[in-house]
């Protein structure tokens, strides 16, 4: 695959089902692992997104060093991710309730929003790279019992900005400026390109 990371294994410092599905897409063994970070919640939306990302991706880096729950720690590249939704300077987070599910629908509902990625790696000899990716997702005008429905379909749970655009989320978006897999929660060509330049260097 054109610009892919190569066959050195990758250590996922994240437990979400959908960064594990789309980082197997590049046919790289890797390893995923939960990791507990206070994530910041305060502040400049981009800043935020990468600051917690490299929080992730040293906390990651702490679990290979010292062989937690990583098969072989030995060389890998650690990868960490923060997305999270925006929207006039704010982000919205993961709602807990089905109450925050639909009171972001309806704000983001006939608006433009930003999806604001945060990427760090870190390689075996402890060199980071930051970097950031930001989508534009605009959402059509929604009914009231379009937001009732989807809040009732659970699918918001423990996803940024309260919707999944890979499943019935889709229904809600009128328009996708920019890359796909940001907006699912892994943005595929950026991290292949931090990790093309790691190996570069």
């Amino acid at each position: 695959m054109p610009g892919s990371p190569g066959a050195q294994p990758l250590l996922l410092a994240s437990a979400s089902p959908r960064r594990r599905e789309l980082l197997a897409l590049l046919g790289v063994p890797f390893e995923a692992v939960a990791t507990e970070v206070e994530e910041l919640t305060e502040g400049d939306p981009a800043e935020l997104v990468v600051a917690n990302a490299l929080r992730k991706a040293r906390a990651g880096r702490e679990l290979v060093a010292a062989g937690d729950g990583v098969s072989d720690g030995s060389g890998r590249i650690v990868i960490g991710v923060d997305t999270d939704v925006a929207i006039a300077g704010e982000v919205l987070g993961k709602p807990t309730d089905a109450t925050g599910a639909a009171a972001r629908l309806r704000r983001l509902s006939g608006r433009a929003h930003e999806v604001l990625s945060g990427v760090a790696v870190i390689a075996p000899g402890g060199e980071e790279e930051a970097g950031l990716e930001r989508t534009v997702v605009r959402f059509r005008d929604l009914a009231e019992h379009e937001i009732e429905a989807y809040v009732a379909s659970r699918e918001w749970e423990d996803r940024a900005g309260g919707y999944a655009v890979q499943g019935l989320g889709s229904s809600l978006v009128s328009r996708i400026d920019g890359d796909l897999s940001n907006v699912i929660g892994l943005p595929i060509p950026l991290l292949t390109a931090m990790i093309a330049r790691l190996h570069d260097d």
